[in-house]
């Protein structure tokens, strides 16, 4: 990557750091957020190489700019990185916001309440007394588990292909609320009134093993994924009768939302942003 950052002198820079990162939708969503609130926001993204990582950041900060998303594959490299954390990125074990402040760089991770925010304001579901089920036991469910937690659900069961995975990641999380790990085979005689996928297999027409009936009456299928086209896992949900089944664009742009507000101490109206972005996918 070039070392040489061209700056706006009129407006503050800010990027998106991952690799790769020419997909990322996070300028668009940022622009959309500058336009809307007339904040002197620019925003590029940075494709940055392997172990080039905390060079990318001094650089970066040395040239003026004010604050970093990052993504895929730096998200841990983001934590040890920064000098001091939110509480809700030290329970994520990720960073994937950082803000410059006095030549310090604070780590926050916006990903949880993002989800959390997409489903209470954009989609009316509430958390509270619910039985939830979120697959996967990797970064993308650490990363929610936390404000998931603060909604109180009656129960949260973390399920993964490798059991012991979903029970370290639930004991590590077991004084927030009740969580439980377990494997896919132990879900037959269980129902819940929302089911998240926090796993990428659906991307590429795979699913998790889940049982027929899994959804309770008028349950609801999160997949954190999107795409153009319904996932396979929302495929499925809509063929299991689930009540709604969303995608994560929504919670994408939450995320950006959140870390705007930290950047600026602004927050944007995300309901528009996720309109913009649903046609340019296609509707």
């Amino acid at each position: 990557m070039s070392d040489i950052f061209d700056f706006d002198n009129q407006r503050d820079e800010y990027a998106v750091m991952g690799n790769p990162v020419s997909h990322s939708k996070s300028p668009r969503i940022h622009t959309l957020f500058a336009q809307q609130t007339g904040e002197p926001v620019h925003y590029t993204a940075i494709q940055v190489d392997p172990g080039g990582f905390p060079q990318a950041v001094g650089n970066f900060a040395a040239s003026g700019g004010k604050g970093l998303n990052i993504t895929v594959p730096f998200k841990q490299e983001a934590w040890k990185l920064v000098d001091t954390r939110s509480n809700r990125a030290e329970l994520a074990g990720a960073v994937n916001t950082i803000k410059f402040e006095n030549g310090r760089l604070f780590g926050d991770n916006t990903d949880g309440v993002g989800l959390v925010n997409d489903l209470l304001r954009n989609r009316q579901i509430t958390l509270r007394e619910k039985r939830i089920l979120l697959m996967g036991a990797g970064g993308a469910a650490r990363g929610v588990l936390a404000p998931l937690l603060e909604q109180q659900p009656l129960l949260l069961v973390i399920a993964n292909r490798t059991e012991s995975r979903a029970r370290d990641l639930a004991a590590e999380f077991s004084d927030l609320g009740t969580v439980q790990g377990c494997g896919y085979d132990d879900l037959s005689a269980l129902q819940f009134d929302l089911l998240i996928n926090a796993t990428a297999a659906s991307l590429q027409g795979d699913l998790p093993p889940l049982p027929d009936g899994i959804i309770a009456d008028g349950g609801a299928c999160y997949d954190m994924m999107y795409g153009a086209k319904p996932t396979a896992f929302m495929k499925w949900a809509e063929w299991q009768g689930a009540g709604m089944v969303m995608d994560g664009l929504g919670m994408l742009v939450e995320q950006a939302a959140e870390s705007f507000y930290l950047w600026r101490g602004v927050r944007p109206d995300t309901r528009p942003v996720i309109e913009t972005l649903r046609q340019e996918l296609g509707g």
